[in-house]
């Protein structure tokens, strides 16, 4: 067993607790407490359209008690496939109430991925929105889905925005989507309308009741679902409302440009907001302009964020032309935050913006620089209450020496019940009760932890984790490639971008444009390699195996060599 010395104590500002005594509740209680505390206020704020938390409650029962109708039962999987919206909200609560776990679903997903997520997690109900039914129609046969629930952004859009958003749909994405209603395949306003706003009694243990499965690929294999208690995601939210400790419980307003199918939008965000009572102010997508815009405008305090959104906002042309000045704190994850960022981004708007750190796995934040104390640059922070975190050394398996690198291991409240019916692969990720995480990294003496590589081959670009065989087994399915191998490279913009190498068989041409077509039709946007490099060979080991670090370690020396002629 490690022993930690907790040396990173000694930098907490006195507002915050080493150890916080926890709720044992489980999540949608929250919703129902802020319905209670604070039944008029505005609880979601979208594209002009306003809820109250007692409205939001309300239709939260309705969909929940409808869920029932369709045979939902506790702990059946109800996969939500949304962009952030009310429907978003509303589903997640909802499906929560009736003991269901939730499967949150990027709805980038291609057939290939969103089929792995729904036979894996056998999600009997998902809810989707219209633009993105075309695909789930594709894999619905090979799944367990015996509904299918349907909506669009305008359902929840203001007069007259509601009657002119098809069109203005139809305009900017050329996609008109006509769905045939029938028992099977129904649509969300009017399922909505029919329920009944009657309170569901089902009982859950917080502490073994899962909320969440929250799909995360690893380097090998297909993605696996975590899975997440009730406990799990109370704790983590209550442990950031004390890390945020000047917020003011039912005063705030937080942007929610994050999506909420991302563990990290949904806890800092969504639920974090309810918990508080704060108003969420929902933009579907991250448009610089539209956050610009809205922050302005809606004079919003908090807005955690990845570090490209940052990126993109200080170099708007037009940033001064917007007021950024209600910003209070920014909470950034997902990726490395550069400092000239985080202090243009502060100037500009008067906030604090400070880096964390987490995964999936522990719900998601671990650690993280206090916002109003000590921060240190390039530092991801010191751990959270009742959170501890370590460095074991690759020599010895023991705890590391203070900036020895090693893999970082983390443990508390925050973590994982495991990988959904994998306890191999769950067995793999704990050493007695600390979960290894698979990034490596230092600890200095004051207990603040920096990340330096990852142990695997996970590239991170724009905040989503991409994992390169995935990308690899799509490209061998191509008829002319023999070899491939795909890496991250650093990018100013996205933190990482995707390169591809390629070996072509003997005779055969092909174009890099012929490659990104073929890609974006079996791989979502992201996850699309941006660069690809045509080779006669890659590097292998004696017996074959592809070396991918040495196409790392050649992409090193190539930036180095153009940085040193550019002097």
């Amino acid at each position: 067993m490690m022993t930690v010395e907790k040396v990173w104590l000694q930098h907490y500002p006195k507002e915050i607790p080493h150890s916080i005594e926890y709720e044992e509740r489980c999540l949608q209680d929250y919703l129902k407490q802020a319905a209670t505390t604070y039944p008029n206020n505005v609880a979601l704020h979208f594209l002009g359209k306003e809820m109250t938390y007692s409205e939001v409650y309300e239709q939260a029962k309705r969909f929940a008690n409808q869920l029932k109708t369709l045979g939902v039962e506790k702990g059946d999987r109800v996969a939500i496939m949304l962009a952030n919206s009310p429907q978003s909200i509303i589903s997640y609560y909802g499906a929560l109430m009736l003991g269901a776990i939730v499967v949150q679903t990027n709805p980038l997903y291609v057939e290939r991925e969103l089929s792995h997520q729904l036979i894996d997690s056998g999600a009997k109900v998902i809810i989707c929105l219209d633009l993105v039914f075309p695909r789930v129609e594709k894999v619905r046969s090979k799944t367990d889905l015996t509904h299918v629930i349907v909506t669009s952004i305008k359902d929840y859009l203001p007069f007259p925005k509601n009657l002119l958003y098809p069109f203005v749909q139809k305009k900017n994405t050329g996609i008109k989507v006509d769905i045939v209603y029938d028992e099977k395949t129904i649509a969300f306003k009017s399922f909505l309308q029919k329920g009944d706003s009657s309170e569901v009694q089902v009982e859950l243990n917080p502490s073994t009741d899962l909320a969440l499965l929250q799909y995360t690929g690893g380097t090998t294999g297909p993605a696996k679902g975590v899975m997440l208690t009730h406990r799990n995601l109370v704790v983590n939210t209550t442990q950031c409302i004390h890390w945020t400790y000047k917020t003011k419980p039912g005063q705030e307003k937080m942007l929610a440009a994050l999506p909420f199918f991302h563990v990290y939008g949904m806890t800092v965000i969504m639920n974090l907001a309810i918990m508080s009572g704060f108003t969420t102010v929902i933009l579907p997508k991250f448009e610089t302009k539209d956050v610009l815009k809205t922050i302005d405008k809606q004079k919003i305090t908090l807005f955690p964020g990845a570090p490209t959104m940052y990126v993109a906002l200080i170099n708007d042309p037009n940033i001064n032309d917007y007021d950024l000045s209600s910003i209070v704190a920014c909470l950034s994850g997902a990726a490395a935050l550069p400092l000239e960022v985080q202090q243009t981004f502060e100037k500009l708007s008067g906030g604090k913006l400070v880096e964390g750190y987490g995964l999936t796995e522990t719900s998601p934040v671990a650690i993280a620089n206090p916002i109003w104390g000590n921060r240190k640059s390039s530092s991801v922070g010191i751990p959270w209450p009742d959170t501890e975190a370590t460095v074991i050394s690759a020599e010895t398996g023991e705890t590391a020496e203070i900036g020895e690198v090693g893999e970082i291991a983390i443990r508390g409240p925050q973590v994982m019940k495991g990988y959904w019916n994998r306890p191999e692969e769950t067995e793999k990720v704990f050493k007695d009760d600390w979960f290894l995480t698979g990034d490596m990294g230092y600890m200095d003496e004051d207990g603040y932890f920096y990340i330096v590589d990852r142990k695997k081959d996970m590239i991170i670009a724009g905040g989503f984790n991409i994992y390169p065989r995935e990308i690899e087994e799509v490209l061998y399915e191509h008829e002319a490639i023999q070899e491939t191998a795909v890496i991250g490279v650093p990018d100013e913009y996205r933190g990482e971008t995707v390169k591809a190498f390629i070996v072509l068989k003997e005779g055969r041409k092909l174009s890099e444009k012929e490659l990104e077509e073929f890609c974006r039709k079996h791989l979502a946007a992201f996850k699309v390699p941006r660069l690809f490099e045509f080779r006669d060979e890659l590097p292998k080991t004696l017996v074959g195996k592809i070396l991918r670090r040495v196409l790392v370690e050649e992409e090193k020396q190539k930036r180095e060599k153009q940085k040193s002629s550019n002097e």
